[in-house]
């Protein structure tokens, strides 16, 4: 069975890698320089890579971050990981989004991450 991201790991073109993981552009970017690091070993469950994969990964971080700012500096950043079809990730290789954030780009970034369930998330109003 293909795998897009084992895929798009052999194109080459990366932003950043290491011997165990890999960056480059999210093709459905949410703001410029929205990437994806992944593990070079295909594993759909983020939390079942090794340790030392998760850290390959994470390591990256930084990288990914000088690469998004040649593009332009951005007011922030959200840096995140869907594990499972139930927490909303949508292909099956692990992988964290580094999400370059600019002011005004939602109307109101108040609760962050906390979106994913909307119900919940103005926990500052609640009694």
């Amino acid at each position: 069975m293909s795998c897009v991201f084992c895929d798009r790991l052999s194109a080459g073109n990366l932003v950043a890698e290491n011997d165990l993981a890999a960056a480059f552009p999210d093709a459905f970017p949410q703001n410029p320089g929205h990437c994806l690091i992944v593990p070079r070993r295909h594993e759909p469950d983020f939390l079942a890579l090794t340790a030392v994969e998760q850290a390959a990964v994470w390591a990256l971080v930084q990288a990914v971050r000088r690469h998004t700012e040649t593009i332009g500096v951005p007011d922030g950043y959200n840096v995140g990981i869907n594990v499972g079809e139930a927490a909303g990730q949508t292909i099956a290789h692990a992988h964290l989004h580094v999400i370059p954030r600019l002011r005004g780009d939602v109307a109101d970034p108040c609760g962050g991450i906390r979106w994913v369930v909307p119900a919940k998330a103005r926990y500052w109003e609640s009694p």
